[in-house]
């Protein structure tokens, strides 16, 4: 386009790279902010056709339109975008790792149009990764649009990023925290503005349209006594545990429905099992929020509304709720929290699109009320205000299952306005953050690439070793001989090669060992033994192979462990591929390091 080479010209002439890369965060912000309120439009309006007619009781169509979204969803991305959207928190960290910075043009819109009707239709997901991702690509293509190094790429994806949570939560603070956070992206002088600018920009634009109001409510505000600080460490400790649980049970669940080949299966079994979950326990329908206010308003009993349930726990006796009641309300809450990683994964397994965001919320609102609402009517202990505690548990959670505590506590904040809760947030959220980590050294979302060495971390070496990629370090220039090969044709080959090591290899390309310049320099002048000693007298076996499957981080410290400057690649049947340096994988890491560190 014309217009555009035109445009492009310009910036060079009249833009420093800052001063555009200002402007894109900017127009990354505004896009980031109109998707997510484009996604929550969408949702809500499927949500409101397909419930609207629903009466108080069990409604039967909760076993149909849950297995009919994740159906069109599933069609739309095997059939028409013929590409993988799922786990969108997860792809934009593999694309930092790699140092790529680039997401999918389609990623844009397809993530929206597939999570709306997960989600409109019942899944039990979030919108926020979804979001999320859309928020990054619009950033990785504005970028690439503009000709940007990846460096500045890896910013404006992290602006996306920033956009979409500000956009979609009303919640500026807990954007930036989340790209810092979860995405583990540095801040730096370079950085830091950008984003900050995005996540305003998202922010502003969601306030216009939706209004200052936060996104949660409270009929009842009650003040923070600091009498109740030891029951937020318990419950600190409570949620540290509840989220071991539900990152476990995912991962366990998705297990599962990967040994399940055939996607027509998958999506049986994925959809009757979300269908007869929400079935049961309606508040799994979709992402949840609506009960979330239920317990922010004191209406407790209407989280059971639309379900079996509903009749039980509404049978009232004389003297505040009674035991049938409490029973009852606790067993329906304590299924909803058992049961809500297997309906999320299940969703997503089955065809649908969507996240762990709003899931994490939505079990920690429901622990940090069962929480206080247990220890109440035990009457033992201090009055613990159950919607107080409720956000407690939201923030505590949220922080075990991302390893985010810093995003949890503001976030809470965000979303609920209550600011003044700032110290118990932080009690809880440590504490829960601190106990998952004595069991999962990794977040629900970096565990699937920490598995594969793909993890990109705020540790400096690791970082650069994993932007490194193996097969770029694969030398095979490196002169291989045969075992049988003759002491002086090696001496001759020694005077013209590059190396001053020797991989020895049958003639079908399998590895026997190695000969060095040092092992034969005591001899090499001796023509007497020319003719008399062969390659296979003088090679020994490497100090250490590397395997094709090995990642930077394996490789380094092979040669560490070893004190060798070039080992050989093999594969698992033993064929020679090639050799690697550790001189050259050196240079390679402070270019990168030195890259990695400007501001």
């Amino acid at each position: 386009m014309k217009w555009f080479e035109s445009l492009l010209k310009w910036r060079d002439k009249h833009l420093t790279e800052q001063q555009l890369v200002l402007i894109l965060a900017f127009l990354t912000g505004l896009g980031g902010a109109v998707a997510a309120l484009v996604l929550k439009w969408l949702i809500h309006s499927f949500q409101h056709l397909l419930t609207f007619s629903f009466i108080d009781g069990a409604n039967f169509l909760y076993l149909l339109w849950p297995a009919v979204g994740i159906l069109i969803a599933g069609i739309y991305v095997r059939y028409i975008l013929k590409d993988d959207i799922s786990h969108g928190v997860t792809k934009i960290l593999y694309a930092i790792s790699q140092r790529k910075s680039i997401i999918k043009l389609h990623n844009i819109y397809s993530s929206v149009l597939a999570s709306s009707v997960t989600i409109g239709f019942g899944g039990s997901v979030g919108a926020e990764a979804p979001i999320v991702l859309t928020g990054s690509a619009i950033g990785s293509n504005l970028g690439r649009k503009f000709r940007l190094d990846q460096h500045t790429m890896m910013i404006l994806l992290g602006c996306g990023a920033t956009a979409g949570i500000a956009g979609i939560f009303k919640a500026p603070i807990a954007g930036l925290l989340f790209t810092i956070e979860v995405l583990m992206l540095d801040l730096t002088a370079f950085s830091i503005m950008p984003l900050l600018i995005s996540s305003v920009t998202a922010a502003s634009v969601a306030y216009a349209v939706d209004g200052p109001k936060a996104m949660f409510s409270f009929n009842d505000v009650m003040d923070f006594n600091v009498d109740r600080i030891p029951f937020v460490i318990l419950l600190g400790i409570f949620c540290g545990f509840v989220s071991l649980y539900f990152t476990r049970t995912t991962f366990l669940a998705e297990d599962w429905f990967k040994r399940i080949r055939n996607p027509w299966t998958k999506w049986v079994c994925g959809a009757l099992f979300l269908s007869v979950s929400i079935f049961f326990l309606p508040p799994l329908y979709g992402e949840g929020y609506e009960s979330i206010q239920h317990l922010y308003n004191g209406n407790n009993l209407e989280i059971t509304e639309n379900s079996i349930f509903h009749a039980l726990v509404n049978f009232t006796g004389s003297d505040g709720i009674p035991n049938t009641q409490f029973l009852t309300l606790c067993v329906f809450i304590i299924l909803l929290m058992l049961t809500k990683s297997f309906a999320t994964a299940a969703t997503n397994a089955g065809g649908g699109v969507g996240g762990t965001f709003a899931p994490s919320l939505f079990l920690g609102n429901f622990a940090g009320f069962l929480f206080a609402f247990v220890l109440n009517h035990l009457g033992y202990f201090t009055f613990l205000p159950t919607p107080n505690f409720a956000v407690m548990g939201m923030a505590a959670v949220m922080s075990g299952v991302m390893h985010a505590p810093l995003m949890g506590v503001f976030l809470s904040a965000e979303l609920t306005g209550r600011f003044d809760l700032f110290l118990p947030l932080m009690i809880a959220s440590c504490l829960s953050y601190g106990t998952i980590r004595i069991f999962e050294p990794y977040s629900i979302y970096t565990r699937r690439l920490a598995q594969k060495g793909e993890l990109i971390t705020h540790h400096k070496d690791k970082a650069v070793l994993t932007m490194l990629h193996l097969e770029d370090f694969v030398e095979k220039d490196y002169q291989v001989v045969s075992p049988d090969m003759r002491l002086g044709e090696l001496v001759k080959l020694v005077s013209e090669a590059r190396h001053n090591t020797f991989p020895v290899c049958e003639a079908d390309g399998h590895f026997l060992g190695i000969v060095t310049l040092d092992d034969i320099r005591n001899i090499m002048f001796q023509s007497r033994l020319y003719n008399r000693m062969k390659v296979e007298d003088i090679m020994i076996g490497p100090l250490a192979r590397i395997r094709p499957e090995m990642n930077m981080a394996e490789v380094m410290n092979l040669f560490d462990n070893t004190n060798a400057w070039s080992l050989p690649l093999i594969d698992q049947s033993g064929q020679y591929l090639g050799m690697l340096s550790k001189s050259h994988i050196f240079r390679s890491y402070r270019d990168m390091l030195k890259t990695f560190s400007e501001d």
